[in-house]
């Protein structure tokens, strides 16, 4: 009986001494989800009418997103309809939505015409709306990602009240 004692005891002064072990968890990341709300025309000229697109992202993460910048292609009908970079775009807690907005331009010169009439009447345009985002994730040891982005769907195209 003494023997186990005394093979218990160092056991015992090993284990107590030991530092904890940090085990990280696995962080499950969901990419945040990009929808057009509405298109705006907010001023039309003759050649020239300038847009704007309310784009809703979704943060599903139990943590928040930061969305650093924004490449992006707008396609109307099946149409490109406008381009371009937004640079510190948009701070999304964890858990909800938010709303951005982008400003881009027509202009009628180029554009073709089905979707040029379609503008004018004010009708639902289908939409896709595609390209990169650079996301940080708000965690321990954030890191920046890229996430491509690929949404569709139908838009009512309305005139911005002042």
């Amino acid at each position: 009986m003494r023997k186990i004692y005394f093979l218990l005891i160092p056991l015992l002064f090993i284990t107590c001494k030991s530092e904890p072990v940090l085990v990280e968890l696995p962080v499950n990341i969901i990419e945040p989800k990009f929808e057009i709300m509405s298109i705006y025309i907010i001023q039309a000229d003759l050649v020239v009418t300038e847009f704007e697109a309310v784009i809703k992202i979704d943060n599903p993460n139990n943590f928040a997103v930061d969305l650093l910048a924004v490449k992006y292609e707008l396609y109307g009908n099946n149409l490109l309809w406008a381009d371009g970079v937004a640079k510190n775009v948009l701070h999304i807690p964890s858990k909800s939505a938010s709303k951005t907005h982008f400003r881009f331009t027509m202009n009628f010169i180029n554009t073709n015409r089905r979707l040029l009439d379609d503008v004018i009447a004010m009708r639902r345009i289908n939409y896709r709306f595609r390209g990169q985002a650079e996301i940080r994730f708000n965690i321990p040891k954030a890191f920046v990602s890229n996430v491509k982005f690929d949404c569709s769907g139908l838009s009512d195209v309305k005139r911005k009240a002042d």
